[in-house]
């Protein structure tokens, strides 16, 4: 197994590959790609998000998962939040309603996430994770392509408040190859690095999340922050091709979703094997559009860390001075359920993943970004490479299908062969005219080869 990087963004892949090249672990380049990710990703996430993490320690060859996700506020007071703001976007021809603004905010997860997985598994000073980050945060960053139209897509959310000027400087949204820049974000992370992630909870950039999002109309204050924890999670597993898939519950039952595709399925003819692919998915169909993004590692010992962080869509609540987006998990209509308790983590559809062959070693590791498409880029993805013997950028770009419900979402060049069998199972099929955002962003390392996805400008590389 090689070490090397696959993420959703040149930069983020480049300074995961230099903390490998300087004896970095799978952690340590995971920590320092997903910090970069928040400077160069803004667009699909940010360091006042969640996520979670599966890390594959090849010594023992054991995975674990942790969750950073975000939490419910409401620890100090009883007060009522202010009404959320609803906004709708639209992906493709997909229309989505979300609702934003300071009572969307739950806790952040990243500062403390990234610190969990460094004290665990890190062996480089911490301030060398995070320099990395601040040092792009400073210059700032091309926005790739297909970014640019994420952002589009999106612009309802990035277009509120403070944070509107780095999305559209002139009054015109950024495209492709425009300059993407936070004014104040490095200092957050030069914060970040001499302090470490307790600046963000007990210090004095967790005294301006609770002063700014209480002043928008939320409800967090320091009690929340003080008591936020990273948490392990079990552990799920399933069989696909005879090699094992490892990750943590989500929303999708993703793993769940794996375990259910037929034991024959690397000999079923490929009309009847789309049929059986889209019958697992369809029970738990999903259509909820987000902004997240993946980073896989694997590291010169065959360890890999695989982390899915998020914004949702971005509550449009923005850390003045500091450049910093805070998350809107609770305008996220599937995952907040009213009546959680103050403390209560939220759930997730992110479902980071380790697949080990039958002696325990790496065969892939791998994660996707994409909400409700998460777990369809990601089986496409295991079915590429573990049935098909693909290698990771072809399985990544091959096109995909998503179900919801009864209706298939096809991109263009999938074989017409298995849309007429899914059409004589039942499925109605809508066409998209592109490879296109909406199916979700995998990022993997293979054994031979790693790839992000072409769909939002993801990088894959492997470490000379």
């Amino acid at each position: 197994m090689r070490a090397g990087v696959a993420a959703g963004h040149p930069a983020t892949t480049e300074v995961g590959l230099r903390i490998l090249a300087a004896g970095g672990s799978a952690a340590d380049a995971a920590v320092a790609a997903v910090l970069a990710s928040c400077v160069a990703e803004s667009v699909l996430t940010g360091i006042g998000g969640g996520g979670f993490a599966t890390y594959y320690d090849a010594a023992s060859r054991t995975v674990t998962c942790l969750d950073f996700f975000c939490t419910v506020p409401g620890l100090d007071v009883d007060a009522t939040p202010c009404p959320m703001v609803p906004i709708e976007v639209n992906f493709g021809t997909v229309p989505l309603a979300y609702s934003i603004g300071g009572a969307s905010v739950g806790v952040p997860g990243v500062p403390a996430g990234c610190g969990e997985l460094h004290r665990r598994w890190g062996r480089l000073p911490w301030p060398a994770l995070v320099e990395p980050a601040a040092m792009l945060a400073r210059s700032g960053v091309v926005l790739p392509a297909a970014q640019a139209r994420t952002l589009a897509a999106v612009a309802p959310a990035l277009l509120t408040g403070p944070g509107a000027a780095s999305y559209a400087p002139d009054g015109h949204l950024l495209q492709g190859g425009d300059l993407l820049y936070h004014p104040g974000l490095h200092l957050a992370l030069d914060a970040l690095a001499r302090a470490g992630p307790a600046v963000f909870y007990t210090g004095h950039i967790g005294s301006l999340l609770v002063e700014t999002v209480r002043s928008a109309g939320g409800v967090i204050g320091p009690a929340d922050l003080s008591a936020y924890q990273v948490l392990d999670l079990p552990v799920q597993r399933a069989e696909l091709a005879g090699r094992r898939v490892f990750g943590p519950a989500d929303l999708n039952r993703t793993i769940e979703t794996v375990a259910g595709l037929p034991p024959e399925i690397a000999t079923l003819p490929r009309p009847a094997r789309a049929v059986a692919v889209a019958e697992a998915m369809r029970s738990h169909g999903r259509q909820k559009v987000g902004d997240t993004t993946n980073i896989s590692v694997v590291d010169g010992e065959g360890n890999a860390c695989v982390v899915t962080t998020t914004l949702g869509i971005g509550s449009g609540v923005w850390l003045p001075g500091h450049g910093i987006h805070l998350n809107s998990m609770l305008g996220e209509g599937e995952l907040f359920v009213p009546g959680r308790t103050p403390g209560q983590r939220m759930s997730s559809m992110m479902c980071p993943l380790s697949v080990l062959d039958e002696s325990g070693e790496l065969v892939v590791a791998a994660g996707s970004a994409g909400a409700s498409r998460i777990r369809t880029a990601l089986v496409n993805t295991l079915i590429g490479v573990l049935v098909d013997g693909l290698d990771v950028p072809t399985a990544i770009a091959r096109p995909r299908f998503h179900v919801v419900a009864d209706t298939v979402h096809v991109e263009p060049g999938y074989p017409e062969d298995e849309l007429l069998a899914l059409s004589r199972a039942g499925y109605a099929i809508k066409r998209w005219d592109e490879l296109s955002h909406y199916f979700g962003a995998a990022s993997a390392v293979g054994r031979t080869s790693a790839a992000g996805d072409p769909r939002r400008g993801g990088v894959g590389r492997l470490l000379d």
